[in-house]
């Protein structure tokens, strides 16, 4: 398990982490999202040992991280902009990991260039943004990690190279136990992939709960009332809109105790929708003051 702890971190006297919490269990997918500037990528580089806080904790099974070198060489970091030195080529930054990291499978190696298909020789300067991420995944995979942590991980790649990606990962997580903890914008891809996702913002942990936990806790139902009927006294309501006589609710609480409760309203019909990961991003910010508004020309 990797774990925060009341995680508190400034710069000239700006708070980017304002007492974080986190949370991801061993052998699972953590999402890891927020709104630009909510702190993110400021938490991940203290997860993989870059920055020192200035209270808290950071751990890993439960032993402090920072500077301490038995512990980073079990975590493999993929970046949004990928590092290598100014000449090497791609076995050069391989040599150079393999080095620090004792698990390093030379097999797997081996056997993942086959799969993507890039030819170790070259620079890594020469390579596209698309081919550069591919070689990160190459080297990180290779390590035998017990945790991978990744900030906008697939940028760049293609469909196919994607899916790629996470099918070696989520066979690590199935088979080894690996632990992915996984920054990005890109909800519709988390939602396939996570078991728990993390919302954060203002360097704050709002939201941390199970996928599945979290799509339980918000509903939407969309239904139409007779003349005079009112909604019930008491509902949660996140957000409610109405085109003529449809109102559309997004409502906390379990779908089915919901709908028995609006029952008393007399709805003329009542339909309960599943909300995506992007929805309760949405929401969970702010409700409607968290929508994108209307341009006004």
């Amino acid at each position: 398990m990797i774990e925060l702890r009341e995680l508190r971190k400034s710069f000239d006297g700006f708070t980017v982490l304002d007492g974080l919490n986190l949370k991801a269990p061993k052998g699972t997918v953590y999402g890891f999202v927020g709104p630009n500037g909510a702190g993110k990528t400021t938490a991940i580089r203290h997860m993989v040992g870059i920055y020192r806080q200035d209270s808290g904790e950071v751990l890993l099974d439960g032993k402090p991280l920072y500077e301490n070198p038995e512990l980073k060489s079990r975590i493999s970091y993929i970046p949004d902009d990928v590092y290598y030195f100014p000449q090497a080529s791609i076995a050069d930054m391989k040599d150079y990991y393999r080095k620090i990291y004792p698990n390093f499978d030379p097999k797997r190696y081996k056997e993942l260039g086959e799969i993507f298909n890039l030819d170790d020789k070259r620079r890594m300067r020469k390579l596209s943004k698309g081919m550069k991420k591919q070689a990160a995944f190459w080297i990180a995979i290779s390590l035998r990690p017990d945790v991978v942590i990744m900030d906008e991980p697939v940028d760049g790649l293609d469909p196919v190279m994607r899916r790629q990606v996470w099918s070696i990962l989520l066979s690590d997580v199935a088979e080894r136990g690996t632990t992915v903890l996984v920054s990005s914008h890109n909800l519709r891809e988390l939602e396939d992939v996570c078991d728990y996702v993390g919302i954060m913002n203002h360097g704050k942990m709002i939201v941390e709960r199970g996928l599945s936990e979290l799509q339980d806790s918000l509903v939407k139902i969309q239904l139409a009332l007779p003349d005079g009927e009112k909604l019930p006294a008491g509902l949660e309501i996140v957000h409610h809109s109405a085109t003529g006589r449809l109102q559309q609710l997004i409502l906390r609480g379990n779908a089915e105790e919901l709908t028995q409760r609006l029952s008393a309203a007399h709805p003329l019909f009542t339909d309960v929708l599943p909300l995506t990961l992007e929805e309760i991003f949405i929401y969970e910010l702010g409700g409607a003051e968290s929508e994108i508004k209307d341009a006004i020309i």
